[in-house]
């Protein structure tokens, strides 16, 4: 439980959860999960609402919302599934508007203050902590996102964690991938919509991917960047796997 005196919350229920109702490749069994636990998730939301946040030193506060936003996410789902995307379609049509609601309403609240995930995410996580790995953590539910780590995050090790998540993105080839015969480095959205992070580190987005992908002796100085289609299927099991 949360210690009601601000200490960092206890991450090993929702460790438990992640363990057993996400696999491997980052899948989530969202029927089971919300057959069989959705009120613990609940609760552990509850719980970290009583943490004082600015009690927290650096790295529990990167470790605390790195979790709360992975697990408020998994919480919009659990009620609505079965659904096929976060952003649904209506008559064939993408409703860009659900989309945009499903990141803007507020889902949290702790010491009087309501987040929505964008809240957490840009207003928060983005601004205060500078780490630009944080985007191969956060996961949207969608199959575009970065895979759903199957353990929580903990504060002394987030740092080794975060590397892991951007190894294993990065040199991931539906994410990042290269095509030698026209030069062209093909790359997730994700690179796009926040290059900003990426290049308060590098100067290039593709001089940030050399730094973790794997073929990158491969890659020429003049290398072309282009962005792939984002996946906004929903990251489900399809059907119950072991993990």
């Amino acid at each position: 439980m949360a210690n009601l005196n601000s200490s960092a919350p206890s991450y090993h229920l929702w460790n438990q959860l992640l363990q057993h109702y996400v696999d491997r490749q980052g899948r989530v069994d969202y029927q089971l999960w919300k057959a069989e636990a959705s009120e613990p998730l609940f609760n552990w939301l509850e719980e970290c609402s009583a943490v004082t946040i600015q009690t927290l030193t650096e790295d529990e506060q990167l470790t605390f919302w790195l979790n709360l936003y992975n697990a408020l996410v998994i919480a919009q789902i659990l009620p609505r599934y079965p659904i096929a995307s976060i952003r649904p379609k209506v008559l064939g049509v993408p409703n860009w508007l659900q989309l945009f609601r499903f990141f803007s309403r507020p889902v949290f609240s702790m010491q009087g203050q309501n987040y929505s995930l964008n809240a957490i995410e840009h207003g928060i996580i983005r601004s205060q902590f500078g780490e630009p790995r944080i985007h191969f953590a956060l996961v949207c539910a969608a199959i575009g996102c970065p895979l759903l780590r199957n353990e929580a995050y903990y504060p002394d090790r987030v740092g080794q964690q975060l590397a892991e998540d951007a190894d294993r993105f990065i040199n991931n080839p539906a994410k990042v991938h290269y095509a030698a015969a026209q030069n062209i480095l093909h790359c997730s959205q994700i690179f796009k919509w926040y290059g900003k992070d990426f290049l308060t580190v590098s100067d290039s987005i593709a001089d940030y991917l050399r730094g973790y992908f794997r073929g990158a002796s491969e890659l020429p100085e003049a290398v072309k960047v282009s962005y792939l289609p984002y996946d906004w299927g929903l990251n489900q099991q399809l059907q119950r796997t072991s993990s």
